[in-house]
């Protein structure tokens, strides 16, 4: 695994955890430029009550405010889990280049387990996507977490 991408994910693992001391499900990203991190972001749906406050979206928002506009060209996003359809939706509209992501998502992928999205040349504009970057600690946390939650129904 490559030294940088896995530093990167790290962060992106970092956000997720605030993500989980907040009560949200426990995904988080960043947005490298240039070698240096521009945004982060962690999922804030249950927070904010709102269904797009997913990690990306925020950290995407937080990129295009830092570098002044909307399109982030040169710009690689790190998440630790697969983006969904309205992420990788945003991932094309902001021209991000590349994508790497920790855990799959069988319910919700959309950059190559339900369908690949940010290569589909349908678009004007692909990502790059490279998959599977601290997997297992990226899932791991994900499913701590569901188990946590299922246990916590239980005792109700």
């Amino acid at each position: 695994m490559d030294k940088e991408m896995k530093r990167y994910m790290e962060e992106a693992l970092f956000e997720a955890k605030k993500a989980e001391a907040l009560g949200e499900v426990p995904i988080g990203a960043v947005i490298v430029k240039d070698s240096q991190i521009i945004a982060r972001g962690h999922n804030l749906r249950e927070t904010r009550k709102d269904p797009t406050a997913h990690a990306e979206i925020i950290a995407i928002h937080q990129a295009s405010q830092v570098l002044g506009g909307w399109r982030l060209h040169g710009c690689t996003l790190y998440v630790t889990l697969e983006p969904c359809q309205m992420c990788a939706g945003a991932i094309i509209q902001a021209r991000i280049d590349h994508v790497v992501y920790g855990a799959s998502d069988p319910k919700a992928g959309c950059a190559g387990t339900i369908c690949n999205l940010l290569e589909d040349h349908r678009f004007n504009h692909q990502a790059k996507i490279t998959s599977g970057i601290m997997e297992e600690e990226s899932s791991l946390l994900l499913k701590k977490f569901f188990k946590k939650l299922r246990e916590s129904k239980d005792k109700k």
